[in-house]
């Protein structure tokens, strides 16, 4: 069963932690996480207001796709909203902003590298002990 997402991620913009963080903290852009609710709330990026909307889910048959994600980040967010999306390595990002550009949001961009990334950068992160 073939996939025609490639076509379609390769036109999603992808932007390193750097230039992330600084969108979010002084031009306006959300944060919209796509990691599950559990790995969310283990640690996250910390910026103003981030959006964990998960793109999968952990089931005891491995991922699935959530099927309300669309539906969800539509109603949390305008189609004219400039979204950052991420999630722990940069996979589930890229086509969580893949399927969100095809469902007609028109500024949204893939972190690179996700929250590792993020970490591994040095950039703040909130842990649930820092509520």
């Amino acid at each position: 069963m073939g996939s025609n997402s490639s076509s379609t991620t390769d036109t999603v913009v992808t932007i390193d932690v750097h230039k992330t963080k600084e969108l979010v903290s002084h031009s306006g852009h959300r944060y919209l996480d796509v990691r599950t609710t559990e790995e969310f709330n283990k640690g996250h990026v910390d910026v103003e207001n981030p959006l964990n909307i998960p793109y999968m889910f952990n089931t005891p048959q491995g991922r699935v796709k959530n099927p309300e994600f669309l539906e969800q980040v539509t109603s949390a967010c305008n189609k004219d909203d400039h979204l950052i999306v991420g999630c722990q390595s940069g996979v589930r990002s890229l086509d969580a902003s893949a399927d969100l550009l095809k469902a007609e949001f028109k500024h949204v961009s893939n972190m690179g590298g996700g929250y590792a990334a993020w970490m591994q950068n040095g950039l703040a992160v909130k842990k649930p002990d820092q509520a």
